[in-house]
């Protein structure tokens, strides 16, 4: 049984992957002070409670938070007994190119992405992916890792409001009935939604006119489907992308073995 883990800067997702699908996935905030024991202690009672009777014996960790790695690997050899893979570093391989400017380091995260899409669509995409920053990742048509675009998340700008602008509230992102709010909280929730919607179309578009050819545009992360209700936006959206392409790394990397 694979045990694919996804840690992001706000939240980590644990899925258990029995090589046709994911049996369980569960979400955790991302603490880099969390030790070994109390994943365990967390992880094994989750899967007791909905019964699951497995036996990890293989790990794949992407992780955009460096820190949390090393607790995560004590946990791999301490519980079971085996060595993980982790996205970005040099014994795990990419079923895909990487082509950008030397020396740059491209998030474990979009790496992932880019593999996850590429097996689910083929080439020439555009990956937007809606987390703690919204991230535009374009797959070229052999499946390379091309580069991208990052802008500020949707939570972390409404943060901002909220702590830059003393009078504004803190509110919740969601599609307004009308565009002109009648209200401090349906100004904000306009301005939000109809901003990013018209960053996403304006940004996709002009990829596609700098590549000049056709692109699908998948999107990913928690307020992707929020955001699909809008003029058909993207042309596909996935929750579990990152994790289809954890499953996808770690079963190339067998071959390669």
């Amino acid at each position: 049984m694979l045990l694919a883990i996804d840690c992001g800067n706000t939240n980590t997702v644990f899925s258990l992957w029995d090589g046709a699908r994911f049996i369980a996935t569960w979400r955790t905030s991302t603490e880099t002070q969390r030790t070994a024991d109390q994943y365990y202690v967390w992880l094994s009672t989750l899967m007791k409670f909905q019964k699951i009777d497995a036996q990890i014996t293989d790990m794949i960790i992407s992780s955009t938070v460096p820190r949390v790695v090393f607790n995560l690997r004590v946990l791999a050899d301490r519980y079971f007994n085996t060595r993980p893979l982790v996205v970005g570093k040099p014994d795990c391989a990419l079923p895909v190119g990487v082509r950008v400017d030397a020396g740059t380091q491209v998030g474990p995260d979009r790496l992932v992405n880019t593999v996850a899409g590429y097996d689910l669509y083929g080439g020439d995409l555009i990956v937007v992916d809606f987390g703690t920053a919204t991230t535009f990742d374009v797959v070229d048509e052999d499946g390379a890792y091309v580069g991208g675009v990052i802008a500020p998340g949707v939570n972390l700008s409404l943060m901002a409001l909220h702590q830059a602008a003393a009078a504004l509230p803190h509110v919740d992102i969601t599609k307004p009935q009308q565009v002109v709010g009648t209200n401090t909280v349906t100004c904000m929730q306009s301005g939000v939604f109809w901003g990013y919607v018209g960053l996403v179309r304006e940004i996709c578009s002009r990829i596609k006119q700098e590549r000049e050819r056709p692109m699908k545009i998948i999107a990913t992360g928690g307020l992707a489907p929020l955001f699909q209700q809008t003029d058909e936006l993207f042309d596909a959206v996935e929750d579990t992308l990152t994790m289809h392409g954890l499953t996808v790394i770690h079963k190339f990397n067998q071959h390669e073995d």
